[in-house]
């Protein structure tokens, strides 16, 4: 064949380029990227001001915990007819007023379900899944239609509308979801995948059964690590394998899939690979995107947690307050870059005081500001 191009082809190639551009272009300008917030101290302890805030600091959602079970627990007793928000075994009070202030603010929830109630798991801890998944998928439902944006309260006030949920927290982490692992027959199973898929599969079909248009459930919200050691003092399992064994034992379906990308030591940047092979943070988060492809085809991904702790005051695990904001603009310009990612949410506002928590916020326990504040509010909407 010639290696000359004849002057037709030619004007094909640069007007199947010129297209091909058009067609990226506009799809890069029709898909939403999401930046958030997710700090529940502020917008369940103190929403008043927490929501003002979070409005001065430009997000558009906010991520909140929604518990089913536990201190914050919606559902203290069992419920007679669970679908029917207005049961009076609920208490959904201070729900209702995180989004009335988000809406205020013009900003939307994403409400995380998680934590079993003990009347629903033969009275442990909230984070062993529930012995009779319909109990959650009813109280799935029971939320969505609350948050329907048509639910009136006693007082006739319509509660506003909310679109999009997460289904538990970091179910991978043996804090959030136990066990970890389970001995059947010889052999030790994924036992927080095999739960962690009924777990997902009932929040998923009980916020659809609600038939509204929009609504979109993501399932995963991964911890970045996981030693995949049964025997050991505290088993986890790494976010590919328990994705993997999510897709064994039948989760079905989901809108997004969800993780938590954070970096392991305060020497790595947002592009930097981990150093262990089975851990995903943001310097390979297209390994976690093309596993997620495999499996379950072109599902969108969400971050719904991430953040750079500060030194000071964590002399141990912080960054420098220069750094923190560096690093803060790369992360999320990384992932606005990403075609697959749609949302990324920042942990968190203030720093928790105690120094065994967290310290990633724009502010510190004492409310002096790091320039991440300001970082975070210049950030491309």
């Amino acid at each position: 064949m010639s290696k000359v191009i004849s002057k037709r082809v030619l004007l094909m190639l640069v007007t199947l380029a010129a297209a091909t551009a058009l067609c990226t272009g506009a799809a890069s300008a029709s898909r939403s990227f999401m930046v958030g917030i997710y700090d529940d101290p502020m917008s369940l302890g103190t929403p008043d001001k927490g929501f003002p805030l979070f409005h001065s600091l430009r997000a558009q959602v906010v991520r909140v915990t929604l518990q089913w079970g536990g201190t914050l627990g919606v559902a203290k007793k069992r419920p007679k007819v669970a679908t029917d928000p207005a049961d009076p075994a609920y208490d959904w009070d201070v729900y209702d007023r995180a989004v009335e202030l988000a809406k205020k603010q013009k900003i939307q929830i994403l409400f995380s379900i998680v934590g079993t109630p003990p009347w629903a798991n033969k009275r442990r801890a909230t984070r062993y899944a529930p012995t009779n998944f319909r109990d959650l998928q009813n109280f799935a439902t029971a939320t969505a239609k609350r948050y329907s944006g048509t639910f009136k309260t006693s007082d006739d006030t319509v509660l506003p509308a909310v679109r999009l949920w997460l289904a538990w927290n970091e179910p991978n982490n043996p804090l959030f979801l136990a066990p970890q692992f389970r001995k059947v027959n010889g052999r030790w199973l994924v036992w927080s995948a095999y739960q962690y898929a009924k777990i997902c599969n009932a929040i998923y079909n009980g916020v659809h059964a609600t038939g509204l248009t929009g609504e979109r459930v993501a399932c995963g919200a991964t911890d970045p690590f996981g030693n995949n050691q049964p025997r050991s003092f505290r088993p986890s399992v790494s976010p590919l394998a328990f994705l993997r064994s999510v897709k064994k034992y039948h989760l079905l379906r989901f809108d997004a899939w969800a993780h938590h990308p954070y970096a392991g030591r305060p020497t790595e940047t947002p592009t930097t690979k981990p150093l262990s092979k089975t851990s995903v943070t943001l310097g390979n988060i297209d390994d976690l995107i093309q596993e997620v492809t495999r499996l379950y085809g072109n599902k969108r991904i969400w971050l719904t947690e991430y953040g750079y702790q500060t030194r000071p005051p964590d002399s141990a695990f912080g960054v420098t307050w220069k750094n923190q904001a560096k690093y803060l603009a790369h992360a999320y310009a990384i992932a606005r870059n990403n075609p697959r990612i749609d949302m990324m949410v920042w942990f968190l506002v203030k720093d928790e005081r105690r120094l065994g928590g967290w310290q990633s916020g724009f502010f510190t326990a004492n409310g002096a500001r790091k320039p991440a504040y300001n970082t975070f509010r210049a950030l491309k909407h």
